[in-house]
């Protein structure tokens, strides 16, 4: 018997985790964020003006942060050399870019999973037409 708590744990055990997510969720607001802080798990929402701030987002992936970017404020020419500039900053960290909506993306470093995806009304009309021909 003596075996099986060895390898599987105790009862007691279980308290002890069920203990941990509840000092979790007790955390106060200042406390949280310095968590935060430390271990990367911010959602920084950035609109650059210019290709110069891209840099700033890449920094902000590199320390683990998950950033969603609003290319609104940009040229088209822009956009696209900020978007290339992230696109093989992403590759390098082994993150993920998806676009959410017309000239805004999730950019997410490695430790970060996103689980489903948003469809553009653009390409939902081009399958659509698709479908009927």
């Amino acid at each position: 018997m003596a075996l099986f708590k060895g390898i599987f744990g105790s009862a007691d055990d279980d308290d002890t985790i069920i203990g941990s997510e509840d000092e979790f969720y007790n955390l106060n607001e200042n406390d949280a964020l310095k968590e935060a802080d430390k271990s990367g798990n911010k959602m920084i929402l950035l609109e650059p003006r210019a290709y110069s701030e891209s840099q700033q987002i890449a920094d902000h992936l590199k320390n683990r942060n998950s950033v969603v970017v609003n290319l609104k404020r940009v040229t088209s020419d822009q956009a696209k050399r900020i978007i290339d500039f992230l696109s093989g900053c992403i590759y390098a960290i082994g993150g993920t870019m998806q676009k959410i909506g017309v000239g805004i993306y999730l950019c997410t470093p490695k430790n970060v999973n996103v689980q489903g995806k948003i469809s553009d009304e653009a390409e939902k009309n081009k399958t659509e037409v698709e479908e009927e021909w």
